[in-house]
C-alpha cells in the first residue's frame, strides 16, 4: 500500500461507518413502535426477567454508563432516552421498547467492519473489528441492562396495583 492511499482508506472506512450508521439510525427510527413492544414486558411469571444486579456486580455498568453518549434524539423523530424517565407504566413500557430498538441499531452496526475488508488490509480490518466491537458491546450491554431494570420497576407497578 503506498503512503498515498493511507488517508484515502481511512477516509473510506470513516465514510463507512458513518454512512451506514445514518442509514440503520434512520430506518430504526421508522420502526413502528408496535414492532418492539412486547405484550409481557417481564411482567408475566413465566419471562421474568434476570436481575439487573449480576449485570452490574460482574460489568460494574453503573460505573461506566454515564459515558455512553444518547444518540437518540440525533435524527429526525429520535427520543431522547431521559425524556421517559416517569414513573407511569405507559411511559417505562415505552422506554423498553426504546431499548429494543437501541439494542437492534448496534447488533446491525456492528457487523460494517466486514465491508472494509473490500479495500482495507488484514491489520485495517482486524482495526475496524477492534472498533466495531469497542463502540457497539458497550451500548448493547447498557440497553440490557436498563431493560430487565425497567421490566422489573414495570413488573413491581403491576403487582401494586393489581
Amino acid at each position: 500500500m503506498a503512503a498515498t492511499e493511507a488517508p484515502l482508506l481511512v477516509l473510506a472506512t470513516a465514510a463507512l461507518w458513518l454512512g451506514w450508521s445514518l442509514l440503520v439510525g434512520s430506518l430504526a427510527n421508522r420502526l413502528p413502535l408496535a414492532w418492539l413492544c412486547d405484550p409481557a414486558d417481564g411482567t408475566s411469571a413465566r419471562r421474568q426477567p434476570a436481575s439487573p444486579r449480576n449485570d452490574q456486580h460482574w460489568l460494574a455498568i453503573r460505573l461506566w454508563k454515564r459515558w455512553i453518549p444518547d444518540a437518540g434524539p440525533a435524527l429526525p423523530g429520535g427520543i431522547r432516552k431521559a425524556s421517559l424517565a416517569r414513573r407511569d407504566p405507559e411511559a417505562l413500557r415505552r422506554l423498553i421498547a426504546e431499548t429494543r430498538r437501541a439494542e437492534l441499531v448496534h447488533w446491525a452496526l456492528w457487523p460494517a467492519w466486514l465491508a472494509a475488508a473490500l479495500w482495507l488490509p488484514p491489520t485495517g480490518v482486524a482495526l475496524n473489528l477492534l472498533f466495531a466491537t469497542a463502540f457497539n458491546l458497550p451500548c448493547l450491554l447498557l440497553q440490557r441492562y436498563n431493560r430487565r431494570r425497567l421490566q422489573r420497576l414495570v413488573a413491581r407497578i403491576d403487582r401494586r396495583s393489581t
